[in-house]
This record gives C-alpha cells, sequence and structure tokens, in this order.
C-alpha cells in the first residue's frame, strides 16, 4: 500500500492548509504543517489520523477546543476554494466526527452528517460516517436515508457505501452486522439508481449484507427482479455473488442456475508441481447429457495449504453459460500464484476442484514449492 500511503503526503497537507489559512486566517494551522511534515513511515490511515490531530490541535490553539461548529463553518467556507479536494478531505472529515461526538449541541451531531455531504464530492466521507453511526445507529440513519434522493450522485452513494457493513479500510460498526436488517430501505431506494457508481455500492452492499442474512439477501433480490430495471440483473447478479460461489440454493434458483445432467471431466493440469511465482494452466470439459439447456454457473475452488498443515478453501469465478442438450465444452484458465500481502502461499498439497450450479465434482491434487 505504498503509493497509497503518498495519497497524503507533505505537498497535500500543504495545499490544505494553505485553503483552510485563507478561510480561517486567525487560526495559526501550525501543528497540521508540522503534521505534513512528519508522515514518513505511516500508512494511509495513520496519515489521516495525524493529520486530524493536527487540526485539532490548530483549532484549539484559536481558542476554540472542541467547538464543532467553528470548525464546521471554516470547513464550509473552505469549499468556495476548488483546492479543497483530494485525499487530506479525509482527516477534515475525521476532524468534524471527532468534534461533533464530544459536542454538547443538540444539533451538532445532524448538521456534521450534512457537513460530510457537502463534503463527499471532494473526497467521500465515508470513513468518517462510521463513528457517528457507531454513535448512534438509529439517529444517522434517518438521516442518512434522506440522501437516497440527493440530486448529487456522490451523496447517494455515501448512503450505501458509508453504511456497508464490511467497507474495506473502515472501522466495523457493530450495529449494521447485528442488524442487517437496518439498511435494507436504503438499497431498496438505490438499486435502480440512474448512476453506475451508485449501483455498484448497492451491489457491494447487498454483498456484504450475505455474509450473515443469506435468506434476507435472496429476499431482497428476488423483490427487485419482480420490478427491475435495465439494469437490475447486473445488479442482483454483483449482489449474489458471494452466495452463488457459497452454493446458496435460494440463489442459485434465483439466477436460474438450476440443477442439470451434467458430465464433467476432472480438471487436467499443465503440471504437477507449482514452483512459485507461476500460474497453474488447467481445462476440463463439460457435457449436458440432459433433454433441456442448462444454464451454468462455472466456477473452481483452489484448496490451499496453510501454515498448520491443514487446508483451507477459496471460490474463484470462471464463467457462466448456457449448453444445450448434448452439446460439450471445453473450458481453460489459468490460475495464478503469487505470494502477495492478502495471500501468503505454503508449500505442499494442495487441490483444484470444479464446482458448477453448486455440485461440486472431482479434484485434482497438486504440490506447490515456495
Amino acid at each position: 500500500m505504498g503509493a497509497m500511503n503518498e495519497l497524503i503526503d507533505q505537498t497535500a497537507v500543504g495545499r490544505l492548509v494553505r485553503v483552510l489559512a485563507h478561510a480561517a486566517p486567525a487560526v495559526p494551522w501550525s501543528h497540521a504543517e508540522a503534521a505534513g511534515a512528519s508522515l514518513a513511515d505511516l500508512g494511509l490511515r495513520e496519515r489521516t489520523d495525524h493529520v486530524s490531530r493536527g487540526l485539532l490541535a490548530d483549532l484549539a490553539a484559536a481558542g476554540n477546543p472542541g467547538d464543532y461548529s467553528t470548525a464546521a463553518h471554516i470547513f464550509r467556507r473552505s469549499l468556495t476554494d476548488p483546492d479543497f479536494t483530494g485525499w487530506t478531505i479525509w482527516p477534515v472529515t475525521e476532524t468534524a466526527v471527532a468534534l461533533a461526538l464530544d459536542s454538547t449541541g443538540s444539533a451538532d451531531f445532524e448538521d456534521c452528517l450534512q457537513l460530510l455531504a457537502e463534503l463527499t464530492p471532494r473526497l467521500t466521507g465515508e470513513f468518517a460516517i462510521r463513528r457517528l453511526l457507531a454513535a448512534d445507529l438509529d439517529r444517522a440513519l434517518a438521516v442518512v436515508m434522506t440522501w437516497t434522493a440527493h440530486p448529487d450522485a456522490h451523496v447517494r452513494r455515501l448512503a450505501s457505501e458509508g453504511t456497508r457493513p464490511y467497507l474495506p479500510w473502515a472501522v466495523r460498526v457493530p450495529g449494521l452486522i447485528q442488524r442487517p436488517e437496518a439498511t435494507i430501505p436504503i438499497l431498496d431506494a438505490l438499486y435502480r439508481d440512474p448512476h453506475e457508481y451508485v449501483r455498484r455500492s448497492v451491489a457491494n452492499h447487498l454483498n456484504d449484507l450475505a455474509r450473515h442474512s443469506p435468506e434476507a439477501v435472496v429476499a431482497v433480490a428476488a423483490a427487485w427482479t419482480a420490478a427491475p430495471d435495465a439494469n437490475t440483473p447486473w445488479v442482483v447478479r454483483h449482489g449474489l455473488r458471494t452466495l452463488i460461489k457459497k452454493a446458496h440454493p435460494g440463489a442459485l434458483a434465483l439466477q436460474g442456475f438450476a440443477p442439470a445432467s451434467l458430465s464433467v471431466s476432472p480438471p487436467r493440469l499443465d503440471r504437477d508441481t507449482v514452483a512459485l511465482p507461476a500460474d497453474l494452466a488447467f481445462e476440463f470439459e463439460i457435457s449436458n447429457t440432459g433433454a433441456a439447456p442448462a444454464k451454468l454457473a462455472v466456477d473452481y475452488i483452489v484448496h490451499y495449504m496453510k501454515a498448520n498443515g491443514s487446508q483451507a478453501e477459496k471460490v474463484f469465478k470462471l464463467t457462466a453459460l448456457t449448453l444445450n442438450p448434448g452439446e460439450t465444452r471445453t473450458m481453460s484458465k489459468r490460475h495464478a500464484f503469487r505470494q502477495m500481502t492478502t495471500r501468503v502461499h505454503h508449500p505442499g498439497s494442495h487441490a483444484l476442484e470444479l464446482q458448477i450450479n453448486g455440485i461440486r465434482y472431482a479434484q485434482t491434487q497438486f504440490l506447490v514449492e515456495v
């Protein structure tokens, strides 16, 4: 994530300081400037928090410790400057949320949500909103729901993306996991949004909900399928992708992947041993032995060796296709084996297995050398 860290660097923080100094010249902004000069070896999230602490210190030094309304006024004035944009908006949103949560002002919680909506076209407020959701989920969702009718697509996306149960890079909000039904009205309002940017967030949100509430997700997807627009099939398909990989019967049925009469050959590998880094090529045949066309979701499963000597499986999507009665199709794929931060490979016995419409077929063993 080294390159990502540089999204908030000294130059970006210097630009932010200049914008804020123009909006509020009485504030010294020296702590924020110093934070920008001391970002080395910090990750992106750490840089965000470091700069936010500098902003809070500067506001306090100007005689406004814990004053949300003053900070909100400064940030809103800064919105008139086109340079008030980019990844340094993230520490600005975190600063606003920190002050709002500490504020005794009865309306500051809702005003901070509104401020995030104003800031999100400059850079998404999806990370900062998490602390407001964690503090009072129902109070926050009441405001977020109004964003589903907002004229700006960035704000509508924030309604879906900011409330995802498993938003990448973001802190977890226990209430979103414990109450998966809480955000379904937001998704219902947005699944036919005219912008693909918003619809993709809705599909990813629905996929997040599938971790703990698969039956509810299938019910939502069925309701959308019954009242679709031209983009709904993609939204539903993308939202059900994990349940399809997990062979959930309801998800498979909703996508038309019914049980079929098939003959499937074991996967043939191009090598018995994979020495990292390398690609493993494989192929196999599928034949429709039934009397009706068969719509198929074709996946494959890699059984990885773990450090403790056991195996862990991961399902990968290969393709979707329809085979006519008597038709045979040869399928092929190359699967990469590379050491990555998200997947550490261990030497030993692995296996590759096929999964078609949720049914597993014969697997083929191979070795991995690291």
